[in-house]
């Protein structure tokens, strides 16, 4: 992993960090497994995720919401995975 990678993880990992507890778990838990996996579109998208209201985006993963946009969808299979 570059230098550049590990600064990225280390961004990532801190706007992992939220307010609800079931969400930095899922979160802190996808960020460690499985987010070198994604390409630079599934990272972005995962980033637009982050910019989401807690309960909206812990609605997503449960499934509890449908995304309002399709793109979404494969990177939070993953989350809805972990």
């Amino acid at each position: 992993m570059s230098n550049e990678d590990s600064v990225e993880l280390q961004r990532m990992r801190w706007r992992c960090r939220r307010g609800l507890l079931e969400l930095d778990i899922v979160l802190g838990r996808f960020i460690e497994q499985h987010y070198v996996q994604l390409n630079n579109e599934q990272r972005i998208i995962f980033d637009e995720l982050l910019d989401l209201p807690d309960t909206h985006f812990w609605d997503l993963i449960t499934g509890s919401k449908a995304p309002t946009h399709a793109h979404q969808s494969e990177v939070l299979e993953w989350l809805k995975a972990v």
